[in-house]
């Protein structure tokens, strides 16, 4: 059954589809099932007796008990309330509680493509159910793990997604907001902004300043989307050149969402080891003192702040962000309307 959406901003609100999106860091999957909710979907996640991971409707097909409650049976999860056993396709494998059940054999859950990459779980969200996922490939600094070593943070936000996304698609706020910080308190704090169209998407940049602050952001979509960044560094923070950050946000209702970001430097030997050593030691600190001042800004806006803007020239990226989600959420909107139909039929 699809969702019935009020507008073109309830869908947005709740989470652009036909895209991958990380759900969780790697290491929060285990051997127990993890119940999630994202895009307003309750999902159970877990791993095979080979590390595989599975991802299901959290509803057992039986009462509907949430099969995140249950066990992990390997290729199957057993709900906790009647033992109901259903498979990672979503099939019903066994009703041990009843002979001959004509449950076993209906695919009665929607499974979810999910795969791992990067130290983080990915789940495919289709426009429809049934629609197969597209290649989820990622930007050079992720790809490329010889020449790149990045480490994943990962944060709950009591805020929507649309205003994380946007936080990052402003490079300007970096001289104000964080001008105390080690990295982003150098440079002019004015500037005319520049867009640009790129490969998979398009930059916003400051245009007379480049390699000092926070000054450049890119958005792009290959299957999953993401924004990319850098700010300078200084020597004494350790090889590498630039700090890259390459961020996602993955919505979880309308009002809360959580946000991914790798922060990654080009470093290999000897080098690579050195700044992972001073990342643990010296640095995440400060970049999570960075992340709490975006989220406490964020977490406190004036109510539905969105409809009570007056936007000016450093608001074109989000501006054309905007845009592009809305046009995207419309197309969308008509194939889910369409299928509607056509099932009524």
């Amino acid at each position: 059954m699809t969702t019935q959406f009020d507008s073109v901003q309830s869908y947005l609100d709740q989470g652009l589809r036909g895209s991958w999106y990380p759900v969780l860091a790697s290491w929060e999957v285990s051997s127990n099932p993890v119940g999630i909710t994202r895009l307003g979907e309750q999902i159970v996640l877990w791993r095979d007796r080979d590390g595989g991971l599975h991802a299901l409707e959290d509803r057992c097909p039986h009462r509907g008990a949430r099969l995140s409650l249950g066990w992990n049976l390997g290729d199957r999860i057993a709900c906790w309330y009647h033992g109901v056993e259903v498979g990672g396709d979503g099939e019903v494998r066994d009703v041990p509680a009843v002979d001959r059940c004509p449950l076993v054999g209906q695919k009665c859950l929607r499974a979810y493509p999910v795969q791992e990459a990067h130290g983080a779980v990915f789940v495919y969200f289709g426009v429809l159910a049934d629609d197969a996922p597209v290649e989820l490939a990622f930007p050079p600094e992720l790809a490329d793990s010889e020449q790149y070593s990045n480490f994943l943070c990962t944060a709950a936000w009591k805020c929507n997604y649309q205003y994380a996304l946007e936080n990052v698609m402003d490079p300007m706020h970096g001289s104000y907001l964080h001008s105390a910080s080690h990295s982003m308190a150098e440079g002019d704090r004015k500037a005319d902004m520049v867009l640009e169209a790129t490969e998979h998407g398009f930059m916003f940049r400051k245009s007379s300043q480049m390699g000092v602050n926070f000054d450049w952001v890119e958005y792009g979509h290959t299957g999953a989307g993401w924004m990319r960044l850098s700010i300078p560094y200084k020597q004494r923070f350790g090889p590498g050149g630039h700090f890259w950050i390459i961020g996602m946000v993955v919505p979880e209702d309308e009002d809360n969402c959580r946000v991914f970001f790798w922060r990654i430097r080009q470093v290999q030997g000897w080098q690579r080891d050195m700044w992972r050593f001073m990342y643990r030691n010296r640095l995440e600190q400060l970049h999570w003192d960075v992340l709490e001042q975006d989220r406490i800004v964020l977490e406190n806006l004036a109510p539905q702040a969105r409809d009570h803007e007056y936007l000016y020239q450093h608001d074109v990226g989000l501006s054309r962000l905007r845009r592009m989600m809305q046009k995207e959420a419309k197309q969308h909107l008509a194939r889910i309307n369409a299928a509607r139909t056509e099932n009524a039929q």
